[in-house]
């Protein structure tokens, strides 16, 4: 007998995780200040309301991405 697995259904939490690293894609090339501290909000609000998977990885990759779109963002104005 093969057991097929269920789909785990969507939460709150996993839809904050899943815009948190759709607004750290942006706020690489488009307002950091606005778009990365928005991702990284909400990736601190999906790993407190209980998305610890998503929400663990969400953290640091809104922060670099934050990072690295001030970065660019100097370079491309120096």
């Amino acid at each position: 007998m093969s057991q097929t697995a269920s789909p785990q259904p969507v939460t709150g939490a996993r839809v904050c995780a899943i815009i948190s690293f759709v607004l750290s894609a942006i706020a690489i090339l488009f307002l950091p200040i606005v778009f990365g501290l928005a991702a990284i909000a909400l990736a601190i609000v999906a790993y407190a309301t209980g998305d610890k998977v998503l929400g663990k990885w969400a953290i640091p990759v809104s922060v670099v991405a934050t990072v690295l779109g001030f970065v660019l963002g100097y370079l491309a104005v120096s």
